[in-house]
């Protein structure tokens, strides 16, 4: 019995076999809640529905969430019922899922936060692949970074928005916070610190402060610093929380980023919306005339219409110089009447617009929720 005297022994055996008890009814629960969801897959699968249902999704964890009355830790619910939905939707039919990567970049969170664990991710190389492979359908769904809080736009991610066809069908906003991490996690066994030039930039000072004397180096990605501490005992990587646990890895510390408040916004991009969830956004891709007040001739029957707009973003059109294609966002989805009023009263104004997708806004988090 270890450390435990028999007065303790006794109290506790009974309450442990309760919990065994407990989590064997908990097991065949699951087990007939993944029953349910595969005769949800088949009839599914008769009308080519995809599994992956967003607002029901969300409907599920907002009643677990109100029946819970916060007797559970509301966010330990969130994310183990969100594993559940995760392996039901998987048992449906099996997901593949793109991504900027490599593996344990912060696109690699925002992909598993959205979808779970139970797809298989698929990392690639660069921002296009993730585009070319939805198009072709070799993937379900891609995830890819859309903007940062301080970084901006992400040129690429607008370029393929213009070039390929795909929808918009999610979003998901992501902390972006930085931890250093070693095989042991003590700090006097450092000899080096390796990361991405931007995770070593983004907390240069936090490093000159605490490790003086210890040597940085740039490495091609998080990713790599963070397999480079696997193997090597005296090498710590700056990197995400997910290569801490994907490496078995220790943290030396959390979040020593120099700035905190810095969010990346990704989307989800595949062939189908969501049908409305009462809280979404619409995205659109237009071209103006080119004469002056076409801004304000577009933005007017939007305010006319109480629609707010929450990003307008311009890119050149390539081999067209001074014409300028533009990004919008706006409150709503595409089947609220004074959305598609909205939306057609502004085509009068427009020499191309087409709709990129409408889905449930993201909800922002706070930093500390990633610990």
């Amino acid at each position: 019995m270890h450390n435990m005297d028999e007065k303790q022994y006794r109290q506790l055996k009974p309450l442990r076999e309760k919990i065994d008890k407990i989590d064997r009814e908990l097991v065949r629960l699951l087990q007939e809640r993944l029953g349910a969801a595969e005769e949800i897959g088949k009839i599914k699968a008769q009308t080519s529905q995809q599994p992956l249902d967003v607002v029901r999704e969300k409907e599920v964890i907002d009643h677990i969430l109100a029946h819970n009355a916060d007797r559970f830790p509301p966010e330990g619910l969130k994310v183990i019922f969100g594993e559940i939905i995760s392996a039901c939707r998987n048992a449906q039919r099996p997901a593949r899922i793109g991504y900027l990567g490599p593996e344990t970049t912060f696109t690699h969170m925002a992909a598993t936060d959205f979808f779970g664990q139970a797809p298989e991710f698929i990392p690639k190389g660069n921002i296009t692949d993730v585009f070319e492979e939805v198009e072709r359908k070799r993937i379900d769904y891609g995830v890819v970074p859309i903007e940062n809080s301080v970084e901006g736009t992400v040129a690429l991610t607008l370029d393929g928005l213009c070039e390929y066809k795909i929808k918009v069908c999610g979003e998901i906003y992501l902390p972006i916070s930085h931890d250093l991490i070693s095989q042991s996690g003590r700090t006097d066994q450092i000899r080096r610190i390796l990361s991405h030039p931007h995770a070593l930039a983004q907390c240069r000072v936090w490093l000159q402060k605490n490790f003086p004397g210890v040597p940085t180096e740039e490495v091609v990605s998080t990713a790599q610093a963070a397999r480079w501490a696997s193997v090597d005992p005296a090498v710590a990587a700056v990197a995400s929380p997910l290569a801490a646990r994907t490496y078995n890895l220790q943290v030396v510390e959390k979040r020593i980023e120099d700035f905190a408040g810095n969010t990346t916004r990704f989307l989800i991009l595949g062939h189908k919306c969501p049908r409305p969830s009462g809280n979404d956004k619409t995205s659109l891709l237009l071209s103006l005339e080119d004469r002056p007040g076409s801004l304000f001739r577009l933005l007017e029957p939007l305010a006319k219409k109480g629609i707010n707009l929450t990003k307008i973003q311009s890119r050149p059109v390539k081999d067209e110089p001074w014409r300028y294609l533009f990004y919008v966002d706006i409150a709503g989805h595409i089947e609220d009447e004074d959305v598609r009023e909205g939306i057609e009263s502004i085509k009068k104004g427009c020499t191309f617009l087409e709709w990129l997708g409408s889905y449930p806004m993201g909800e922002m988090s706070d930093p500390g929720d990633k610990i």
